[in-house]
């Protein structure tokens, strides 16, 4: 008896093993049907053929269950709807490219290259189409997907795995003997031209949503919550770089990384090349631009990568963009449409500009209907009249503007452009400077309009980041007088706030919670958030880090800051005059006197915990909640008082009330205080 059970168990484990390599070769062989027909339109077998391996591998493994193999293609299906999206921060950043536009600028590119780098030869490329879709990061670990992210601000992202699931270019594992212990693959989800058509015209005669152009419809996709909306959209996947590679150095170039992605199952960005110096990415351009009609995918340009991969490293970075890529965009479509007048915009700075008022038109499947005409010498150069046809155009493919006037239409009835003496915002006077295009309000902090940007700017996430202070309850707190600078927001008390239309006692209560847990703000960012014309982030990071208080920037002179790598005369004399104005000044010593704290870099232990969020709640063991809170600080990390998307962790103690459900349901990380104090020694 114990004879034929030791038959009988060895029987069916080799059974098993026959029915487990038969499952795997079915994945294997309709991944690879899969990766042909969804990834390089080259399909090898019929549709028959391929439903029939499909449907073999479901009936096993609805027999056998407990064999199901991650990287299956049946795993794509089914998924439920999610509440939220998710915020994940990205393993290294996720960067955008600058721009040229001609071939002067890609050679100065070039040369600024070769300066850093030290060398004479022509720089090596990697040159491919700039595919318009929506940018993702996917994060494979030991070659099973793990998550798929958008770009978000280039440090966070929304988490979309639900929704990436359902794309059948993406593999779920990579096909490699030995893969990466972590890579982030980075590349384009978009819809081809022709899927795109065929998706419109059946929409349409299923009375459902048309879409404008083949983008939006793949950056509608990928952000529904249910992911069977995404799987009947016609969405693909191309790859065009990496993130983390944590066996980079086994690669010497871009173009190595990227074939090894393409021999490991990832479809990489078609038509790429490798090229060598400036003048062969010029031709490469224009062999590009002659297919671009022909291409059965949207492009708005070409990139060129450094291959070399010490010298990407060696470039580095500025502010948002790497030194190493550059994108070559090709000139946007033009459309005509009417004037039918112009406004005035005032800017946080005081810039007056011009803004057409346009017969709404479709501009390369945005409809636009206003369009910036920069300043006067533009509208003179170009002769622009009220009354006039142009021609415009999508500057860079996102911000309208007015190429030119179709004179063969101008009609008597046209009219000159007046650049208004005063604001039109707060009346003060209109000037300009010489040797500078624009023209600004002189009014100040009583102008309306300066007042009301500076205050976006100063609650935006880059700066003091108070949620839920946005741009309609920020015109209604000025139209009735409650605030009329920075300082005023922290003055602002739950009276005033429930006052408001649409602001109840708990939505004004969170909102002064947000106001209180901004009040602790690193140096960097409360220079940011000043709004000092010409100092952006990268600049007031640097003055953050040579200046070691607010007194010691606010005494500085001219010579002090010109020798900052990245301040020159014209950004010196601004912040300067910023800070030689005795109003500006006075609002500062109040927001310091109602609670703003300084964090300086002197006072930072680490920056391991640099762009994350943390939320406190319970009684933590053997901390205070403030000991907490300048521990998170200390470690370059924010505390702020609610739990929301943006929130990266939730430190838990005792009784901890009902931000713990609320972070378990959008997807927060919940830790206690021994996993905090992991988190700040390893990372």
């Amino acid at each position: 008896m114990v004879y034929f059970l030791i038959i009988h168990q060895q029987n069916y484990k080799s059974d098993m093993k026959d029915i487990e390599s038969k499952m795997k070769r079915l994945i294997d062989e309709i991944n690879f049907h899969n990766y042909q027909y969804h990834g390089m339109d080259d399909p090898k077998i019929s549709d028959y053929q391929f439903d029939k391996l499909v449907i073999e591998l479901l009936d096993l493994e609805k027999e056998n269950p407990q064999l199901i193999q991650v990287d299956s293609p049946t795993q794509r299906i089914g998924s439920r709807p999610i509440d939220g999206f998710t915020q994940i921060d990205h393993l290294t950043p996720m960067l955008s490219l600058d721009n040229v536009f001609t071939m002067e600028e890609l050679m100065s590119f070039e040369m600024r290259a070769k300066d850093k780098l030290s060398l004479e030869d022509k720089i090596e490329f990697i040159a491919e189409p700039k595919l318009d879709g929506v940018a993702v990061n996917l994060v494979y670990e030991s070659g099973i997907l793990s998550y798929a992210t958008t770009r978000g601000d280039g440090t966070t992202g929304e988490d979309v795995t639900h929704n990436v699931l359902t794309i059948k270019s993406i593999p779920m594992k990579l096909k490699s003997s030995s893969p990466p212990k972590t890579i982030e693959i980075r590349g384009e989800i978009i819809i081809s031209k022709n899927d795109f058509e065929i998706m419109n015209r059946e929409n349409a005669g299923k009375e459902l949503k048309v879409f404008a152009n083949p983008r939006n419809a793949a950056a509608g996709s990928i952000r529904q919550l249910d992911p069977n909306i995404s799987k009947d959209r016609p969405l693909r996947f191309y790859a065009h770089g990496y993130g983390l590679l944590t066996n980079e150095d086994k690669f010497s170039s871009h173009y190595d990384v990227m074939n090894y992605l393409n021999d490991s199952g990832v479809v990489i960005s078609p038509y790429s090349e490798v090229v060598t110096g400036a003048e062969e990415c010029g031709r490469y351009y224009e062999k590009i631009h002659t297919l671009r009609d022909s291409l059965d995918f949207e492009i708005d340009g070409v990139v060129y990568k450094v291959n070399n991969i010490s010298h990407q490293k060696e470039l580095g970075f500025v502010s948002k963009a790497p030194r190493w890529a550059i994108a070559h965009k090709y000139s946007s479509i033009e459309v005509e449409s009417k004037i039918i007048d112009v406004d005035f915009q005032v800017g946080r700075t005081g810039t007056i500009t011009p803004v057409a008022k346009l017969k709404p038109i479709n501009v390369g499947g945005v409809v636009v209907s206003n369009a910036t005409l920069h300043n006067m010498d533009e509208i003179n150069r170009k002769d622009v009249r009220k009354g006039d046809y142009v021609f415009v155009r999508r500057a860079g493919d996102v911000i309208p503007e007015i190429v030119s006037v179709n004179i063969k239409k101008r009609s008597n009835i046209t009219k000159r452009i007046i650049f208004p003496d005063q604001c039109p915002s707060c009346g003060s006077e209109i000037v300009r400077k010489h040797g500078e295009s624009a023209a600004k309000c002189t009014g100040g902090s009583i102008c309306p309009e300066q007042t009301k940007e500076l205050l976006k700017h100063f609650v935006s996430r880059k700066a003091f980041d108070i949620e839920g202070l946005g741009e309609k309850i920020l015109d209604q707190l000025m139209e009735s007088n409650m605030i009329s600078n920075t300082s005023d927001l922290f003055s602002l008390n739950i009276d005033d706030l429930i006052s408001l239309d649409r602001m109840g006692k708990k939505s004004s209560q969170n909102l002064i919670s947000s106001i209180e847990a901004s009040k602790n703000i690193s140096f960097d960012r409360f220079i940011y958030a000043q709004g000092i014309h010409d100092v952006g982030l990268a600049t007031s990071k640097s003055l953050s880090e040579c200046f070691s208080s607010l007194e010691k920037l606010i005494n500085a002179e001219m010579d002090d800051l010109l020798i900052i790598h990245d301040i020159g005369p014209v950004a010196a004399n601004n912040i300067i005059s910023f800070f030689n104005d005795s109003k500006k000044i006075k609002n500062i010593d109040r927001l310091i006197d109602l609670g703003v704290v300084i964090v300086y870099e002197s006072e930072i232990d680490s920056h391991i915990l640099n762009d994350k969020t943390f939320v406190i709640t319970g009684t933590i063991p053997n901390m205070t909640r403030t000991d907490v809170k300048d521990l998170i600080e200390k470690n370059g990390g924010r505390v702020t008082s609610s739990i929301s998307k943006k929130t990266s962790y939730l430190v838990a103690g005792d009784n901890p009330g009902s931000k713990i459900k609320k972070a378990a349901d959008i997807g927060v990380n919940i830790i206690n205080e021994e996993q905090l104090s992991e988190l700040i020694k390893n990372g």
